[in-house]
């Protein structure tokens, strides 16, 4: 298949089965990588299920719809008859009801339709981590097609049920965790794959059994001009933030509030902001009882990246908890606005981070004791954070922006449709 004539200007279909920014790293990664594309002269068309993403001027977006089964305010719901309009409507009924989750596989189905006969409309398919088995029919159809791979779904898998606080609790996430054989299927036979860190890339290969020459790194970015420092917004002493898009234990929020708790046997200003939300059935409120920290953490939610930003100025600290990271989006938007960073090391966070301790300070994760013992070291030594502050905007804005991630892409799907057998339309 031939890249667009003129300019080598390519149009890409691009995959996510929840593109909304608020459903984590992925929406956001989305979002921003389309529209830098869109910059460099390429056509990108958005295909996406509910919720659906923000998208910037000039990225064509196709709605995938579905029956939606998690949709607030009443998740697992049962639709009405009338709904049900397909097999693939019923597919993903039937995988609801036994405990299993469906959107990956169901999407790339809809998806693999709704592309039927429009090879002469797009150069190639970009997936956003669906990896769902209609991609191996889109293959089949011809379609050059690639993946990015944020992190392996296998590690939410083993945190989580590390995590399962009962047996009957375990055998439902090995239910809910069921398309994992199906991403791990399909990611073997996906000819290029795009990954966000150098730990991912070891961790796809051992866990998914991916072949590494077949895995290409480039790093995600952050918009400099919109997470910035502010320097005219007062800090708020003992105030630190964190971002939990997603309420799950590989997040390490549950430590935090334990570092928290001790940090304030020590510093009674100290608060924390977390930007989320509490997902129900979530242990973090009886923690948060246990330790007595009903005054000392606010939940923030639905907020833009402009006061987001302002958010970050008020803090003192940016705690990073996660027990594991592909990437972490949440690490170098704090880094971008100044703001001195106490990290774990699980997964690509020291790579993202750096280990030299010049730009952060970086702790085992799931360690309680060793956290409070940084934040209390950066609490109280105002020279270390505005250091810290300072070396971590140096280093987002010279390592990792959105522009040079959509360059390395767009690099990416040229060798791509290099490698794709041409075919006649």
């Amino acid at each position: 298949m031939q890249a667009r004539a003129g300019g080598g200007q390519l149009r890409v279909a691009y995959l996510v089965y929840r593109g909304n920014p608020r459903c984590g790293g992925q929406g956001v990664y989305s979002r921003h990588l389309t529209r830098e594309l869109v910059q460099l002269g390429h056509e990108v068309t958005v295909f996406s299920g509910p919720p659906y993403p923000e998208l910037d001027e000039g990225v064509g977006f196709v709605q995938v719809p579905s029956l939606d089964l998690y949709r607030e305010p009443d998740p697992f719901r049962v639709p009405r008859p009338k709904e049900f309009t397909s097999s693939i409507d019923a597919l993903e009924f039937a995988l609801m009801c036994t405990a299993g989750f469906p959107e990956p596989r169901t999407f790339t189905l809809r998806a693999r339709r709704l592309l039927a006969g429009q090879r002469d409309r797009f150069d190639l398919v970009h997936d956003n981590q669906s990896l769902g088995s209609g991609l191996l029919g889109m293959m089949r159809d011809g379609w050059p097609l690639m993946a990015t791979i944020h992190h392996p779904i296998t590690v939410d898998r083993r945190l989580d049920l590390d995590h399962a606080p009962t047996i009957r609790k375990r055998l439902t996430l090995r239910r809910w965790y069921g398309f994992v054989k199906m991403q791990m299927r399909v990611a073997r036979k996906i000819p290029r794959i795009l990954t966000v860190s150098e730990s991912s890339c070891g961790d796809i290969a051992e866990q998914l059994g991916v072949e590494r020459s077949r895995m290409s790194v480039v790093p995600v970015g952050v918009e400099e001009q919109v997470f910035r420092p502010h320097p005219e917004i007062a800090k708020v002493p003992g105030r630190m933030m964190t971002t939990a898009s997603a309420d799950v234990p590989m997040k390490g929020l549950v430590p935090l509030l334990e570092a928290l708790a001790k940090v304030r046997t020590e510093r009674e200003d100290a608060h924390l902001i977390v930007i989320g939300r509490v997902k129900e059935g979530s242990r973090v409120p009886d923690v948060m009882e246990r330790l007595g920290l009903g005054e000392a953490v606010r939940f923030v939610s639905g907020i833009s990246d402009d006061e987001l930003a302002r958010w970050y100025a008020s803090a003192e600290l940016a705690i990073v908890p996660s027990l594991y990271e592909g990437f972490s989006l949440p690490a170098i938007e704090a880094m971008s606005c100044g703001v001195p960073l106490v990290a774990t090391t699980g997964g690509a966070l020291p790579e993202v981070v750096g280990r030299d301790g010049e730009t952060g300070l970086l702790v085992e994760p799931n360690d309680p004791g060793a956290l409070a013992v940084a934040i209390l070291r950066a609490l109280g030594d105002a020279e270390l954070r505005a250091r810290l502050g300072a070396a971590g905007r140096r280093r987002t804005i010279e390592r990792f922006t959105w522009p040079v991630t959509a360059k390395t892409t767009a690099e990416q799907y040229s060798a791509l449709l290099e490698q794709h057998p041409r075919q006649p339309r």
